[in-house]
């Protein structure tokens, strides 16, 4: 492995694990608020301990993921300095704003977590709306500095040099409102589910009301998250069509350029025969979703210097698993909300707690996935159009053995926060049985 590639592994490594963490940091603070409004509403004790419940596993998740993203925020500078001597004063404002939101999410959880019996009940709800108002806004600001290095904006570029900044227009770039959609919507669904996964196992270990009632409020965001992800995808294709063709091209394995292109699904990339083998093809489909129009040119990488290809066979593949398990996971929702209004007291049968069981790490799987198709995508620009990844690292050596310890270290974190949230588990049931 040599010095480019391992500083492109740590940073994959430090982005996949921390954005886990993110995503449930940004979601959690919701569901805790929601029992705790149950809690008000109907005055039964078991959403009051589920509100407590789930605010101790927030504070964990929490903590890990200040962590997670202050070593991504170190690592930037350290691997990427040239992009960061460029980039930093364009795109620092998002930054800004997420490191205030970041406070004010710890100031409310602190507030929150040590309120119970300490401030008015009506205070102590709002001050969890607030831990999740804060928790979102964090995430679309960061996801707002990753859309600008997509679509850059608020310079002009002049002897390598930017000049004419604008940092509100870096912000506020064309592609920012695209991305922060549909993660903050891939974040619900994907927290959504998983938290409906764990209570519906272990709902089938021990019949509690408390998991009951966690599988209910979890299921309730995921399944309109779940539904409204496709047109959220939608919406950020096209964009994507739009800024970063040849991104759109490697989704597809699209070589050529044509009229009435076909959405490919599945299939196996021959990029030295510019071919994709065993795939189902759409006649028109990709024209369509694009464009909007099912006659509509589509731009293939043959439009592109080859040197300019993003990694085609690890970015089709990645979007094809994205969409199959979003489908998959929207097929559920679908599933939720038929049976709700159908038939009574289906929750609890065993086929569907066992459906949500294996949903659990899907949503993530998913989230992951689409990371590697946005950052693998956007190969071998860091940003598009202007800056070459490659070109942005630095001269320091022995980036392998960072990469190692990196890994090593977000491995024991993993069992670290798996034995807490299973400790809380095991203190949570002790209660009831």
């Amino acid at each position: 492995m040599d010095e480019f590639m391992a500083a492109r592994m740590q940073m994959g490594v430090s982005l996949g694990f921390h954005i886990v963490f993110a995503c449930i940091g940004m979601v959690m603070p919701w569901f805790m608020f929601v029992a705790e409004w149950k809690w008000h509403r109907t005055n039964n004790p078991v959403y009051l301990e589920l509100a407590k419940a789930w605010s101790k596993g927030v504070a964990i998740f929490f903590a890990v993921g200040a962590v997670s993203g202050t070593v991504l925020s170190f690592e930037l500078g350290m691997l990427w300095p040239t992009f960061m001597k460029h980039a930093g004063p364009i795109f620092g404002m998002p930054f800004s704003w997420e490191g205030t939101a970041f406070f004010v999410e710890a100031i409310a959880l602190g507030l929150f977590l040590y309120g119970w019996k300490r401030l008015n009940k009506k205070v102590h709800l709002y001050i969890g709306m607030i831990v999740g108002i804060s928790g979102v806004l964090s995430g679309i600001f960061v996801v707002s500095a990753n859309a600008w290095m997509n679509a850059p904006a608020g310079f002009d570029w002049i002897n390598g040099q930017a000049e004419n900044i604008d940092p509100v227009a870096a912000m506020f770039n064309k592609a920012w409102f695209s991305q922060a959609h549909h993660m903050t919507i891939a974040a619900f669904s994907a927290t959504g589910f998983a938290v409906a996964g764990v209570h519906a196992f272990l709902y089938l270990r021990n019949k509690l009301e408390i998991h009951f009632k966690a599988i209910t409020i979890a299921l309730a965001f995921a399944s309109v998250a779940a539904i409204l992800q496709p047109i959220s995808g939608d919406l950020a294709a096209k964009n994507v069509a739009k800024l970063q063709p040849a991104k759109l091209a490697a989704f597809e394995s699209h070589f050529e350029t044509q009229e009435k292109a076909p959405l490919v699904i599945g299939g196996i990339p021959d990029v030295e025969n510019r071919d994709i083998k065993y795939a189902i093809k759409i006649p028109g489909m990709l024209s369509f979703l694009a464009h909007g129009d099912f006659n509509a040119e589509v731009k293939g990488l043959e439009e592109f210097p080859k040197e300019e290809w993003p990694p085609v066979p690890i970015t089709h593949y990645s979007f094809q698993l994205m969409v199959a398990l979003g489908s998959f996971l929207m097929l559920l929702a679908v599933i939720f909300w038929a049976g709700t209004f159908k038939w009574k007291n289906w929750l609890t049968q065993k086929w569907w707690l066992k459906l949500l069981i294996l949903a659990t790490p899907l949503g993530f799987i998913a989230i992951e996935a689409g990371w590697i198709v946005t950052e693998v995508g956007r190969q071998p620009w860091i940003i598009y159009g202007i800056m070459k990844t490659k070109d942005s690292l630095t001269p320091m050596p022995g980036i392998q053995y960072t990469f190692y310890t990196i890994s090593a270290v977000y491995l024991l974190l993993t069992f670290v926060v798996t034995w807490l949230l299973s400790r809380q588990i095991k203190v949570l049931h002790k209660k009831y049985l």
